[in-house]
């Protein structure tokens, strides 16, 4: 299952010539004389291991009928993927049938074929580079054998025959969830389309880390994984509680799963294959979603090859981490296989009273009991205690000088977090062309807020006056979620014009409710009994102290904070993905929401009477266009338009205009070394509208007259450039701007978005020699200055962080073990990544530290 880029000889030992004394690497010394079945067998064996090594020229064993092999032409089109279902898709397409065991083709890949060939060339160029090869047993029906190289003879003298020396090269390939995939480029991809299609053939810009750059890197927290990808910057996400970006300019606060909306949650990594980034507007195949793009995991399937890893993370302030991973099959024949994955973290931080600890559960199945037929069923489960953390507050224009360790909150007790998931789905296919998909996932998170953070509330914090207030959350929320999605796609051709279609609906619902105390709507007693205020420069000091059993006793018996939000629409959509040409690939389709949201807030319990009622449609279309004049070169554009979220009521009741975005791209994608090496080159032009603004500076009644514009260009490769040498590259140039509003912050540039964003991270792992099993990397990610809030008040510097590892691995036995050891931040350099404000805050009052100088090591054992 590993993978060799090698270039070794054959064998391991070297021999005299007994003729000249020269040095030989013989393949095998064979007796002249041994004219016997022992001789015949070694040659039958020096013939299989070398199929294993090198690829082999495939050539019919015996002749097959002309009409079905030289004349009768088929139209295939089977994308790059596992060999095996390639083969299943060539059987469909040809009406053939094969013979092999699963032993053959494990873990091995195709090319794919795609165009008019006869059955005999499709062939060919699925097994191209596989080492097997075939013979027509009848007319309809293929096996395949492992193809013997022609050994040459070499010179001999004497009783022994020496075969010259022999050099192999071999290069696997793997199947995309092979726990053993090493490739920093993948060649497909499902967000952008919500079908398997070639990314060289989508009209947007998506990305993919895989799975080996997340090992590469210790990846722990989603925003390890996102800094790979241009124009994607790292948000604070409630304080600590759950991850939050910037794509392209503008903030969202959710993620994916699978391609099924997580809102405010936290990715646990532990069972994550692969992360997808889909840029710009992506309402058409997802509803109500934040125009800049979204960010979906792919989560870990069950696999019927046994593998079995666990893996000790430790690291710079008392960081602790457990991983296992276990998959299988349950029955002999592999229909029902399983996987089950674990994460336990225990771990401080940098910053003063602040650490967390988490234990993660992913146990999943899947059953195939027909060829066609496929059932998935996972559950996740996450308890985690965290505290929040407000970050530092800024004061003329930056942030405070002090330790970037400083924690002004106050330190007590950690937040609770438990979150429960069930996601089940099922497909199957009709004939060879047509597929159903139909899932379900459900969510239930709670959560228990017991906080003091600093508020935003700063008019007497200055140098002379240095005491900020804090104040104080009690609460108690839960959010549950359902998603219901059923999915058809076909293909077909109309004239000579091969069509991908997609036609689909989903079904999504989220309500939440919070029920606490809070001092900021307490009594003026109340407040001035629990706000405090901290010295910044001096945190010991503090006044008044604080009663935490009274603020405990008051969120039982009086609580003053209730909450209720509901949300749910109905989607329909369809997508059509025609190809012309084998050159010109067309996409079109559209997307109408029904959407109805009700929300209430109150310091009483809520009753009906509270309850507003916010109902909205929309159609949201999209169009792209790839021109693929080469395989390795594709030019593509788009045209999107989205509608994200829904802005309430006016001061009249009436609803207010959801906010909305278009969006235009071009941009050239290309592959080199047979798709190895991948890149990504874009520009765009987005715009979203009806963001919420007030009405006049002094005035706090809302409108829909907001409007924000983010342009740019984006440069993303990835992928192997040499044997062993593996890179990602981005570069991001971002210019985002309020272009219409009514505080008087026309022009200004939006928050927490660098003009100039890069990154580099290269490895090589090395092929031979003594040094083989060695692995060396470094990292560059550089942010130009971010403007902290949208006043343009508070300015977070520029700052380049250097990163490193390394990494070995050796096998003992039938076991492969790796130790690994990365340093980030090497100068440790002072750099804040994120500075948080409300919507018309005057500055930023929440600026987070990025990690100091930190370490950390792992050793994992796989069989």
């Amino acid at each position: 299952m590993k993978k060799n880029n090698t270039s070794t000889p054959a064998t391991g030992t070297r021999e005299s010539n007994p003729q000249d004394g020269t040095s030989l690497d013989p393949l095998f010394m064979l007796d002249k004389t041994a004219q016997s079945a022992t001789h015949k067998a070694r040659i039958a064996m020096a013939s299989a291991l070398l199929a294993l090594s090198l690829p082999a020229t495939v050539q019919a064993q015996e002749s097959i009928t002309a009409t079905q092999a030289k004349a009768g032409l088929h139209r295939f089109d089977i994308g790059k993927q596992p060999l095996y279902s390639a083969l299943a898709a060539l059987a469909e397409q040809g009406g053939i049938q094969f013979v092999y065991t699963a032993e053959m083709v494990k873990r091995l890949t195709s090319p794919g074929v795609n165009g008019q060939f006869t059955i005999e060339e499709a062939l060919k160029r699925i097994l191209e580079g596989s080492g097997l090869g075939y013979r027509f047993s009848r007319s309809n029906t293929i096996t395949l054998e492992r193809e013997a190289v022609p050994i040459s003879s070499g010179s001999s003298s004497g009783d022994t025959i020496a075969l010259d020396k022999m050099t192999v090269s071999a290069t696997a390939e793997y199947d995309q969830d092979d726990p053993y995939n090493e490739d920093y480029a993948v060649p497909n991809a499902t967000t952008a389309t919500k079908t398997d299609t070639p990314i060289m053939e989508t009209p947007a810009s998506i990305q993919v880390v895989p799975q080996q750059v997340l090992k590469d890197q210790q990846a722990i927290g989603l925003e390890n994984v996102v800094k790979n990808v241009s124009g994607v910057q790292q948000l604070w996400g409630g304080g600590n509680f759950y991850d939050s970006f910037i794509l392209r300019g503008f903030p969202t606060l959710q993620h994916f799963r699978n391609g099924v909306r997580l809102p405010e949650h936290a990715i646990d990594l532990a069972n994550v294959e692969r992360v997808e980034v889909l840029k710009g507007p992506s309402a058409m195949l997802y509803g109500r979603i934040d125009p800049g793009g979204m960010i979906s995991v792919v989560t870990k399937r069950p696999l019927a090859t046994p593998y079995y890893s666990i893996q000790q993370q430790f690291g710079s302030y008392d960081l602790y981490r457990t991983t296992v991973d276990a998959t299988g099959p349950l029955t002999d024949n592999g229909e029902l296989a399983y996987r089950f994955n674990l994460s336990y973290l225990d771990a401080g931080s940098f910053r003063d009273a602040v650490n967390r600890d988490r234990i993660f559960l992913a146990p999943s199945l899947s059953w195939r009991p027909a060829e066609d037929t496929e059932f998935n069923l996972s559950f996740e489960y996450r308890s985690e205690n965290v505290p929040y953390d407000s970050g530092l507050p800024a004061l003329n224009g930056r942030v405070i000088d002090v330790p970037i360790s400083r924690n002004l909150n106050q330190p007590m007790r950690q937040d609770h977090i438990e979150s429960k998931l069930v996601d089940f789905n099922w497909s199957h296919r009709f004939g060879e062309h047509w597929k159903i998909q139909n899932g379900v996932v459900a969510q239930l998170v709670d959560y228990e807020f017991r906080e003091l953070p600093t508020a935003e509330f700063q008019t007497r914090f200055s140098l002379e006056d240095p005491f900020l207030r804090r104040g104080l959350y009690f609460e108690d929320f839960s959010r549950d979620m359902h998603t219901v999605y059923l999915n058809l796609t076909g293909e077909f051709e109309t004239w000579g014009i091969r069509h991908k279609v997609l036609l689909g609906g989903d079904y999504y619902d989220k309500e939440t409710s919070s029920k606490g105390f809070a001092a900021f709507a307490g009594t003026d007693e109340q407040r001035e009994r629990f706000f405090t205020f901290v010295n910044v420069f001096d945190r010991s000091t503090l006044k008044p102290p604080i009663d935490l059993a009274a603020a405990e006793n008051l969120r039982k018996t009086a609580p003053n904070d209730f909450g209720f939000l509901e949300e749910s629409w109905y989607g329909l959509y369809f997508q059509d993905q025609i190809t012309l040409w084998e050159k010109l690939h067309i996409l079109g389709g559209g997307r109408h929401d029904w959407t109805r949201v009700k929300n209430a807030f109150s310091s009483q319990p809520i009753q009906d009477s509270d309850i507003n009622i916010v109902n909205t449609e929309f159609f949201s279309p999209r169009v792209g266009i790839v021109y693929q004049p080469w395989s390795w070169l594709s030019i593509y554009g788009n045209f999107v338009e989205s509608f994200g979220v829904n802005n309430g009521r006016s001061e009249n009741n009436k609803p207010l205009d959801p906010e909305t975005a278009t969006n235009f791209e071009a941009g050239i994608k290309t592959e080199w070394f047979g798709g190895k090496l991948v890149s990504n080159f874009a520009y765009y032009h987005l715009t979203k509208e009806n963001i919420l603004t007030r009405k006049a500076v002094d005035v706090p009644i809302l409108s829909t007259i907001g409007k924000a514009r983010s342009q740019g260009i984006e440069l993303d490769i990835a992928g192997e450039v040499y044997d062993g040498l593996s890179l990602i590259a981005t570069y991001a140039y971002t210019d985002a701007r309020i272009t219409k509003n009514n505080d008087g912050n026309e022009g200004n540039r939006l928050p927490n978005v660098p003009e100039h964003a890069a990154s580099f991270w290269g490895k090589y792992t090395f092929q031979q020699s003594e040094l083989q099993g060695l692995s060396l990397g470094t990292g560059v990610y550089l942010a130009s200055a971010r403007q902290a809030d949208t006043g343009n008040t508070v300015t977070l510097p520029g700052y380049v962080r250097w990163d490193a590892y390394a990494a070995y691995t050796f096998n003992i036995g039938a076991t492969r073990l790796t130790t690994q050891f990365n340093v980030n931040n090497i100068l440790d350099k002072r750099h804040f990544f994120n500075g948080d404000t409300q919507l018309f805050g005057a500055t930023a009052y929440k600026n987070f530290p990025g990690e100091p100088l930190t370490f950390m090591g792992l050793v994992r054992l796989e069989y």
